[in-house]
């Protein structure tokens, strides 16, 4: 029996529906920039053959070859536009979604600096009203629930104006995957509003944002702190009666710091798998890393594939 739950513990189904709902979809393609070692070009391979994605490979066509060649994978139904380098291949990915050739961005071997710089030019770029942020959508598989955790790889230390932003663009995500209405939790490192605690007041400030119509489709509830957010027991301990506390969908941190740690240590401390998207920009950007697994890359690439067919389908991102 003890076998069995451990076993149990560490599948990650959450992650395979979603697989499995981009799989019903028509693959979009994606411009995939810089695929120029084994990780990223694998990975746009595997999603490719599994129907997440349709490539365009853009960057040095002798490294892409030869890598390819090397690992034995077949890239020769892929287009490949040769361009000499990775600040090279991020314009040109960019620029090929411009142009409409491409509904997905995807990183390759290259750093998210030069992705994201190139996605946020401002005459070039892929720019919109909103700020461009980052979401971690994790399979816990001790949790019963995704968790979309915003924003820990993006933007560092966000003011008011642009946590706005950063809340909204995680709340159309989850709608736009087909999820329903979130609960969203503004962390902190308390539940109560603490002038001591910058992170509190901000938190107040959201909700009452949301309580206006500044920020719309998600509960918003905060501070809370993260045992209250996403333990029913912890929320109920502490007396905090709200539709969110306790079964928090959304988890939005003070900074990137705060994010980054929490995500990490799901990742490496409760074997919790973290696709990652970057939002707010025309396209959603695939942003995986070198560390990813390939069902983390599927995961991200099932993401940005739901998102975009339901833009297809819907209005484009609202301001």
């Amino acid at each position: 029996m003890a076998t069995a739950a451990v076993s149990e513990l560490h599948t990650h189904q959450k992650y395979e529906r979603l697989i499995a709902a981009a799989q019903s979809l028509e693959a979009l393609p994606t411009a995939v920039a810089h695929p120029c070692d084994e990780t990223s070009l694998r990975g746009a391979v595997e999603a490719a053959e599994a129907g997440l994605i349709a490539p365009i490979l853009i960057g040095p066509r002798d490294r892409i070859e030869a890598v390819a060649k090397a690992q034995r994978l077949d890239i020769s139904r892929f287009e490949l536009i040769d361009v000499p380098h990775s600040r090279a291949a991020a314009d040109k990915a960019v620029e090929v979604v411009r142009a409409g050739r491409a509904e997905l961005l995807m990183k390759g071997s290259l750093h998210s600096d030069e992705l994201l710089g190139a996605v946020t030019k401002k005459d070039t770029g892929l720019r919109t009203g909103r700020r461009i942020s980052h979401v971690f959508v994790m399979d816990v598989p001790t949790h019963p629930q995704t968790l979309f955790i915003t924003d820990a790889a993006v933007n560092i230390a966000p003011d008011l104006v642009a946590k706005r932003d950063i809340v909204q663009n995680a709340i159309d995500l989850f709608v736009g995957l087909g999820l329903g209405r979130p609960k969203v939790a503004i962390l902190s490192a308390v539940e109560t509003v603490t002038p001591a605690i910058p992170s509190t007041i901000e938190a107040a400030a959201l909700c009452k944002m949301a309580d206006r119509g500044q920020i719309t489709g998600g509960e918003l509830d905060g501070p809370l702190a993260f045992d209250n957010a996403i333990s029913p027991d912890a929320a109920r301990i502490k007396g905090i009666k709200s539709s969110v506390a306790g079964q928090a969908q959304i988890l939005v941190v003070p900074d990137l710091e705060a994010g980054n740690m929490l995500a990490k240590n799901l990742t490496f401390i409760s074997n919790a798998d973290a696709a990652g998207i970057v939002l707010g920009a025309r396209v959603p950007v695939i942003l995986t890393s070198r560390a990813d697994n390939v069902r983390t890359r599927m995961a991200s690439c099932a993401v940005a594939m739901l998102l975009a067919h339901n833009r297809r389908a819907n209005a484009p991102i609202r301001a």
